[in-house]
């Protein structure tokens, strides 16, 4: 069987090829850039979270603009001067960073459990609504059987999935009501919210643990940032169970189907790509990688085939991503339209 060269790495998990060299010694670990890239991202997470904080604590809504600052959703300047500001986001930025730690490190656990090579984590620092483009860990040997590409590559969205639903348990028995909503800014970024998020605030209230706030739309509702923290461990599960390529839910797909792996794939770009043009325009760079990271996938021994309590594990990762899926995450508003899929840009460009 030949090996196939390994495809761009676009998972929270990379998996390579057996290399044709049996002995080689193991690789050192670069601790010096996880720690250079943890600790910037808890930086740029901490200046997000003190902003959301910021507005919670000033009752307006969580996204509202900063009129003193050049970098509304990412107020780095107001840090700059008043440096004390940065503990405002400690609860955003420690529920998130602890969202993303439990997926990549169930991730790693399971690579240390089938004793396959892997780094620790490396965190991704970017001025983003979450302050995050997520982490990944390296795996850097060859994955032996196909139960142990499963166990690997679920463990990560089901580890995650449940801080966030701890998280957001939490967070949305902080929230509060809002006051009298003020009218919809014509210039403004919304954020939608997945299916995970009705059914914790349906639960919580039929257990009466919601008293200060009742089973009332998100809108009216002045949501505490750790819901925020939530709301983005939510959507990277949804976006990393994504059944296709080299997403955990492409090698959950392979490890149970190899030969349908590739159909799969190309089934979810052509899904996405609708949800781009009528949704939101972000989906079509997710078909972009997609189609990047399917046409090979590395090779993985068909004995141990994936079954019994494995297939049922399999059904619930389905269920995480429905739950936590986002059609539309954002609503971008300018000028009281609709800017936010690919379809409404191109409107927008023909009017200017």
């Amino acid at each position: 069987m030949s090996e196939p060269t390994p495809a761009a790495p676009q998972s929270t998990v990379e998996y390579y090829a057996p290399m044709p060299v049996l002995l080689t010694p193991p690789r050192r670990q670069r601790y010096w850039l996880h720690v250079v890239l943890l600790l910037a991202t808890i930086f740029t997470t901490l200046v997000v979270g003190s902003h959301f904080q910021y507005n919670f604590e000033q009752q307006r809504p969580a996204l509202a603009d900063e009129e003193d600052s050049k970098f509304p959703l990412f107020p780095v300047d107001a840090i700059w001067h008043h440096p004390a500001r940065l503990l405002l986001g400690i609860p955003f930025s420690a529920s998130l960073m602890l969202i993303l730690l439990a997926h990549e490190m169930g991730h790693y656990l399971g690579c240390v459990r089938y004793k396959v090579d892997a780094t620790l984590p490396f965190f991704i620092p970017f001025p983003s609504l979450i302050g995050t483009m997520g982490a990944f860990i390296r795996i850097r040997s060859p994955i032996h059987s196909r139960r142990a590409l499963f166990d690997i590559g679920i463990a990560g969205p089901i580890a995650g999935f449940i801080v966030a639903c701890i998280t957001l348990a939490i967070a949305l028995g902080l929230s509060r009501a809002a006051p009298i909503p003020a009218p919809q800014a014509p210039d403004a970024l919304l954020v939608h919210f997945p299916l995970i998020f009705n059914l914790a605030q349906r639960a919580l209230a039929s257990l009466g643990l919601l008293q200060g706030i009742p089973a009332r739309p998100f809108q009216d509702l002045l949501l505490h940032p750790m819901a925020f923290a939530a709301w983005g461990g939510m959507f990277a599960t949804s976006l990393n169970l994504l059944p296709g390529g080299q997403l955990d839910g492409g090698h959950i797909v392979f490890s149970i189907a190899p030969r349908a792996h590739r159909a799969v794939s190309r089934l979810t770009i052509l899904c996405l790509i609708p949800m781009a043009v009528y949704l939101w325009y972000g989906w079509l760079i997710w078909a972009i990688l997609l189609e990047l990271s399917s046409f090979r996938h590395p090779q993985v021994s068909e004995y141990q085939k994936v079954s019994g309590k494995r297939l049922v594990l399999a059904g619930f990762a389905l269920i995480m991503l429905v739950v936590t899926l986002i059609p539309k995450p954002i609503v971008l508003l300018e000028d009281g339209q609709d800017r936010t899929s690919l379809r409404s840009l191109v409107r927008g460009w023909r009017h200017m």
